[in-house]
């Protein structure tokens, strides 16, 4: 039970986070959320952390890793959020469903992870739900989808240096590091075109700085006090959720092949996580 009220504060966070990204985008620029979100997430750890009086939570073993994590995972951040606002979210949400797909295939190439026929299932699984989504030959593809899948990559190489920094750093020393290096980043991108945010454009900023600490802690906290096939399982709703939120506040239409596409990535997805579970119980 506790798994489900943490999986259902994931949810909740996931989207809140889409709806604010939605709400923002004719009030400031993307790399603009990204550096606020930085740093009111870089202050709300800080004092977490000093409240810990745990200042070893801000020293970190593996910084060159830190950095490259979290400039693949602004790249990704950056994608998922550029699709937010010109495509359908349940769209957005649906290829983002590929990022296990393609952390299992960074994890076997880099992190001496076996890729048996379970992981080779669960990729060809995973790409036809996105050809099933975005339709080559069938219509013109969206160049902002594939920006999107191109995120989602980002994403995946940003999980398969979270699993080699877990072992060596604590969770919030990865989320400090996370808002530490993206910070500059996001300046960098936003500083020529800076926009004084309005009363109602702060609230959503704060809503989706906390939205997006939130998601990470609930999900690790599901991990944690719940078998990962259930995680699984419950963050696939975000889907239908998503797609709810858009048809009614957005005016987005449904297709079927969405959740068709995405069905496919859901059974990859969960081979994937199966498969390790069969070996140890053969052996």
């Amino acid at each position: 039970m506790q798994a489900i009220l943490w999986m259902i504060g994931a949810l909740c966070s996931f989207c809140l986070i889409a709806i604010g990204a939605r709400e923002l985008a004719n009030d400031i620029t993307i790399a603009q959320l990204m550096a606020l979100r930085s740093v009111i997430g870089l202050g709300i750890i800080s004092a977490i952390i000093c409240y810990h009086r745990d200042t070893r939570l801000f020293k970190t073993q593996r910084l060159p890793l830190q950095v490259f994590r979290n400039v693949f995972h602004f790249a990704g951040q950056y994608g998922w959020l550029f699709g937010i606002t010109v495509l359908p979210l349940a769209e957005v949400f649906a290829i983002e469903f590929t990022v296990p797909i393609w952390t299992a295939i960074i994890a076997t190439l880099f992190l001496q992870e076996r890729f048996n026929s379970q992981r080779l299932l669960s990729l060809v699984l995973g790409l036809v739900g996105v050809l099933i989504i975005v339709q080559p030959g069938i219509k013109i593809i969206n160049s902002a989808s594939l920006i999107v899948l191109g995120a989602a990559v980002c994403y995946a190489v940003s999980h398969a240096s979270t699993k080699s920094l877990s072992v060596t750093d604590k969770p919030l020393t990865i989320l400090f590091y996370m808002c530490l290096v993206q910070l500059p980043l996001g300046v960098l991108l936003a500083y020529q075109n800076w926009q004084e945010p309005n009363l109602l454009a702060w609230s959503w900023i704060i809503l989706v700085s906390v939205a997006a600490l939130s998601a990470h802690f609930c999900m690790t906290k599901a991990m944690q006090t719940a078998d990962v096939t259930l995680v699984v399982m419950m963050d696939f709703l975000r889907l239908p959720l998503i797609a709810l939120v858009g048809v009614y506040f957005y005016a987005e239409g449904l297709d079927w092949t969405l959740f068709l596409g995405a069905g496919c990535m859901l059974l990859g997805n969960l081979i994937n996580v199966y498969s390790p579970r069969e070996k140890m119980v053969k052996t």
